[in-house]
């Protein structure tokens, strides 16, 4: 196959899933690595795609996010894992803030198994997901819903979550570097997320391979405002080297 051929089927793949991976591009292409980051660099430079560790992602303007339920499907496998991963940070009888987001969604659907934990969110389908269960108390931290992802934030949002002292935060992640610390998308939702981290004793932020090197167009906090960072297999071990050395605890899921 013809580079040129190989590089418009690997822009196909990222409009179409917004994120690829390097090992799955040698497989599809039975390439070499070297080939495949070729490739890559070449995209990224005509303006196709990022860059990130472990692959790439959809070339974006930095106010662009996409929808939730895309995102619901992308780096799926990855989200379950830090799920687990990040369940196993929270004890019986605590307190927790939980964000809205697809990994943190994951993370909550792991908690089942705990005892008497007090939840407030402002996600309403991370709300439905522990409402059942029996000795949790849930409060649900209203104001304007967004469309799309069902969720709550602004002002309204932050008055509320003001009310709580918490033990943990756990918060999703638009983008993160090392730069510039952690993004996200929406005004409104990083105003609610520095609130959440304002009222909780310890800051857990989850975050897949895809977000890193990725600014996205409001900077919710630095590092060094993170305790842990959960991440998956795929990112770079020298590289969660340099945010070892500015996040207190870097957590990294096993491949299932």
């Amino acid at each position: 196959m013809l580079a040129q051929e190989r590089r418009q089927i690997i822009i196909d793949l990222i409009n179409k899933h917004r994120v690829v991976k390097v090992q799955d591009l040698m497989a599809t292409f039975n390439v070499s690595i070297e080939t495949v980051r070729r490739d890559l660099d070449f995209l990224e430079s005509q303006g196709y795609l990022r860059k990130v560790y472990g692959g790439a992602v959809l070339s974006k303007r930095l106010a662009d996010e996409p929808s939730y339920s895309a995102r619901e499907v992308a780096n799926l496998e990855e989200k379950r894992q830090i799920g687990i991963k990040c369940a196993e940070l929270v004890e019986d009888g605590e307190t927790l803030i939980i964000d809205l987001g697809t990994t943190t969604l994951e993370v909550a659907k792991n908690l089942k198994d705990k005892r008497n934990l007090t939840i407030i969110t402002n996600a309403i389908n991370i709300a439905l997901e522990l409402i059942n269960i029996k000795d949790f108390r849930v409060f649900f931290a209203g104001g304007r819903l967004r469309y799309g992802d069902l969720s709550c934030s602004g002002f309204l949002t932050e008055d509320f979550l003001r009310q709580f002292n918490v033990d943990k935060a756990i918060i999703g992640v638009g983008g993160i570097t090392l730069e510039d610390g952690i993004s996200d998308y929406h005004v409104d939702e990083s105003g609610t997320r520095r609130v959440m981290i304002e009222q909780s004793n310890k800051v857990i932020a989850v975050a897949d391979y895809s977000k890193f090197g990725v600014k996205a167009f409001t900077k919710v906090c630095d590092l060094e405002d993170i305790d842990v960072l959960v991440t998956d297999w795929n990112v770079d071990e020298h590289l969660l080297k340099k945010y070892k050395k500015v996040i207190n605890t870097v957590l990294t899921c096993e491949k299932p």
